[in-house]
């Protein structure tokens, strides 16, 4: 099965599986609001949610004794859960207290989408439910993540709370994690992404729904910001109560006694157990917490200010750090793989985080950068793999393959084989130089072997390095790190700066080639007919604007020609052309489907051959093509054979034709009867003659003008530049009298006459339907020419012809643009003639679709 196959598979059990998974939701929604209990709040006007929004349905367990006078319980559960958690606790205090446990919005049965999961939204949806339950003061028990809603609901509504307890309960963020609130978030959001994608981008028909570890419950910990729970532990002043096992392995058992610290009115209950203690039936968690709470209602409890002096004044000193624990069995296992995980988002701030670990004691300084050495290397691979799956196939696609030839390609490999470990090295120290390096490097056709081992030697030099600066200056390393990205911008410029002028500059300047080839760089842009496209034409975009503007239409130019699509401005036939014109005057041709055969395709190419009695060599072109692009003069059947083979769409064969090679461009008004020489282009293939002891490529870099295009010409004499021409031997840089392939245009104005007028207009006399466009011919000779005798046209194009005398190097850059601003005019206005006559205009959308069909290679 192919790989489009595969996908359209693939995304349609994706569309099912969403479909599924709708109508189960549908269904347990309406069953959701008749069955159990629940109640509907208002929406918290947090995180973007509106005040018209539609209200938040909250479930709830509750326990009550006989009664109505009971004190209030809220039980508050973790993340993931539910207020399943509390189905021992609940009844367990119900003897003497009316318990409420809701499930908070995003688990058990409320509602699942919400603005905000975080436990400051959490603690309004609790307050909300409470008003409507009609409760006054509660005791708040919280429960892991409980916890900090428990501690933001005494922030919201502190007269209402009438004790706080903690179990196995979150808090302060120095001891979540690692200890940092950017970098748990970084965490978190990698979290985030991996179950958003696990749940919607994998189809599981509904499977997963059920799963705890979803994406509420990777939102709860993405929304929450744990720095503020610090000043509200230090806040509270009434009664507390912290129960946390000796074991707990998620939140360590120092974070209680941190939050003990802080609470100098609280009580400590440490019990032989793990985080987990509140789903077994005989933890004693009913006992601990309903002795706390008849404490607290017997007026028994401490409060802030009876606290003992001694604890007061312990809660009031700074956080010391030497109290974080370090991470052992499963937790240093967990911490060493959230390690290496973060180091996909941020590699550089999670060695940093990784040291300051280390700093505090949480971590050992091997641990940390086995960790974040293993995820470097991981995502340097994964980089390296996306570069060649994703980023390979596309170098022989448009438009790469129009920016990025096979030969320069080579060259890039062979080099990167020489450089590659000093690139490696280089990429590490330079922040965001590592993703273009691999990636790029996974393009090119290298040997992932070697590269590996440069790969792992450059980690395990740059990440320990970092770690143990980090551990070793600690805290400030942070701080360091964050002025460091506010001057990063300009620390990279200077580096690449440096860098350039040290490996690129000076090397080049020690060698003739190297000074050779910066000349020419310096050339290629001081010299205007030089430019790239995208840049020599942008003052003539603006020239076809204005034009537009003035008649009216964006497309009129393509009624110039009724008889060629769209006016010949994109995906015209040049067989279809070249077949409406009288047979003797073009130069002959046949035009080879691609997808016929490949045996078929070369016996074609045999066939025309001894049909019509012609020797090699013979050019091979795209039917459908621009500026020169997949033109190849075949001197050999091997070169044919290859073409051939290689043809991804129709391509035309025809003779090769001997002689100088000439652009006329011609005009005609549609009222007018005849048509005049809009412009004559001298086309010379540039060459260079041998001295007996300078190699090809040497001969190239001292020509004054073939310097500016070394490479192209280079890369089309790739087997010969190293060879030394005998004195006096001329060698021809280029076959085609096309401009990009390195041909020299002159302006041949003075080639016009009436008799190559007329030879022209005998020549479009059979065509009717054009009158503005471009021959590329050839003759014997220039007074053949001047005659208009022999006249062979290799090529007729249509509007997006250009009268290529304006790259005659003696114009200047103004008089380019004068005559391309005519030619535009010339082709709108020959456009509104045909329209008034009756010629259909193009369409936009069509005319598009026609540009992206030929850039993406459809024709």
């Amino acid at each position: 099965m192919t790989r489009k196959r595969l996908a359209l598979a693939y995304a349609a059990l994706l569309l099912l599986s969403h479909g599924a998974r709708r109508w189960t939701a549908a269904t347990e929604t309406e069953l959701s609001g008749t069955a159990g209990r629940s109640l509907l709040v208002s929406p918290v006007a947090v995180a973007g949610a509106s005040s018209d929004s539609e209200p938040i349905r909250v479930a709830y367990r509750e326990w009550r004794p006989a009664g109505d006078d009971a004190p209030w319980v809220l039980l508050l559960h973790g993340s993931p859960g539910s207020s399943g958690a509390f189905v021992h606790l609940g009844p367990a205090l119900a003897e003497r207290y009316r318990v409420v446990a809701p499930d908070l919005p995003g688990f058990g049965r409320s509602e699942r989408r919400v603005p905000d999961y975080s436990i400051r939204a959490h603690a309004a949806y609790a307050i909300a439910l409470l008003d409507r339950l009609g409760a006054g003061s509660v005791h708040v028990v919280g429960f892991s993540m409980g916890g900090g809603v428990a501690l933001e609901l005494t922030a919201r509504n502190p007269g209402r709370v009438r004790s706080l307890t903690l179990l196995s309960s979150i808090g302060v963020v120095e001891l979540e994690l690692l200890g940092r609130h950017r970098l748990n978030h970084a965490i978190h959001g990698v979290q985030l992404v991996a179950l958003w994608l696990l749940h919607e981008a994998v189809p599981h028909f509904g499977l997963l729904d059920g799963f705890p570890l979803d994406v509420a419950y990777a939102r709860n910990f993405f929304d929450t910001d744990q720095r503020p729970l610090r000043r509200l532990l230090e806040k509270w002043d009434r009664p507390a109560l912290i129960v946390h096992g000796a074991r707990d392995f998620l939140v360590p058992v120092e974070a209680a006694d941190e939050h003990h610290r802080l609470m100098p009115q609280s009580e400590l209950a440490r019990l032989d157990s793990d985080h987990f203690m509140v789903f077994r039936r005989d933890s004693g968690l009913g006992e601990t917490i309903g002795g706390f709470l008849d404490r607290v209602e017997a007026g028994k409890a401490v409060e802030r200010s009876s606290a003992r002096p001694e604890r007061i004044a312990a809660a009031a000193r700074p956080f010391d750090p030497s109290v974080v624990p370090r991470a052992t069995g499963v937790t240093l296992l967990v911490l060493v793989m959230l390690l290496a995980v973060a180091t996909l988002v941020s590699e550089d701030l999670t060695c940093i985080a990784a040291g300051l670990l280390v700093a505090q004691g949480r971590i050992g300084l091997v641990a940390a950068t086995l960790g974040c050495g293993a995820g470097i290397f991981i995502g340097d691979v994964l980089l390296f793999w996306a570069g060649r799956k994703l980023g390979r196939p596309w170098l022989g696609r448009r438009p790469l393959s129009w920016l990025v030839s096979p030969a320069r390609v080579a060259r890039s490999a062979e080099w990167f084989e020489k450089r590659g470990p000093a690139v490696i090295f280089l990429s590490r120290f330079l922040p965001g130089a590592r993703f273009p390096t691999y990636f790029a490097a996974g393009m090119l056709p290298l040997r992932l072997r070697s590269l590996l081992i440069w790969f792992l030697l450059a980690v395990f030099v740059w990440t320990p390095l970092l770690v143990a600066v980090s551990s070793w200056v600690g805290a400030g390393m942070y701080e360091l790190f964050e002025a460091f990205q506010r001057w990063a911008l300009a620390a990279v410029v200077t580096v690449a700066l440096v860098v350039w002028l040290l490996f690129f500059v000076l090397p080049r300047l020690a060698t003739f080639a190297g000074r050779r080839r910066m000349v020419g760089w310096w050339r290629r842009w001081t010299r205007w007919e030089f430019w790239p496209p995208w840049l020599f034409y942008l003052p003539v975009v603006a020239s076809y604007g204005w034009l537009a503007l003035r008649y009216r239409s964006l497309t009129l130019f393509t009624a110039a020609n009724p008889a060629i699509p769209a006016g010949g401005f994109v995906g015209e036939s040049k067989a279809d052309i070249l077949a409406r014109l009288p047979p003797e005057s073009v130069a002959r041709f046949q035009r080879v489907e691609a997808a016929s055969p490949l045996p078929r395709r070369l016996e074609e190419v045999r066939g025309f051959v001894a049909r019509h009695r012609i020797d090699l060599p013979v050019v091979l072109k795209p039917d459908v093509g621009e500026r020169g692009r997949g033109v190849l003069v075949a001197r050999s059947w091997e070169e044919v054979a290859s073409y051939v083979a290689t043809a991804r769409a129709d391509f035309l064969l025809q003779e090769f034709v001997a002689g100088r090679e000439y652009g006329v461009f011609w005009a005609r008004l549609p009222d007018e009867e005849k048509g005049r020489l809009f412009s004559i282009t001298e086309k010379r293939l540039p060459a260079v003659e041998g001295d007996g002891h300078s190699t090809l490529e040497h001969l190239i870099l001292a020509d004054d003008r073939a310097v500016a295009l070394a490479d192209v010409y280079l890369e089309r004499l790739a087997g010969e530049a190293r060879r030394v021409p005998a004195a006096g031997e001329t060698v021809e840089l280029t076959d085609l009298g096309t401009h990009c392939r390195g041909a020299v245009f002159l302006d041949g104005a003075r080639l016009a006459t009436p008799e190559l007028e007329r030879a022209v207009a005998g020549i479009v006399a059979g065509f009717p339907g054009f009158f503005f466009g471009r021959f590329d011919l050839r003759v014997r000779d220039e007074e053949d020419l001047r005659h208009g005798r022999g006249l062979k046209v290799l090529e007729l194009n249509g509007v997006t012809s250009e009268a290529t005398s304006i790259y005659d190097p003696a114009h200047r850059l103004s008089a380019a643009y004068r005559t391309l601003f005519e030619q535009w005019r010339l082709a709108f206005e020959i456009g509104r003639r045909n329209r008034l006559a009756g010629a259909a205009v193009e369409p936009l959308r069509v005319l598009v679709r026609r540009i992206l069909g030929v850039r993406l290679g459809l024709y």
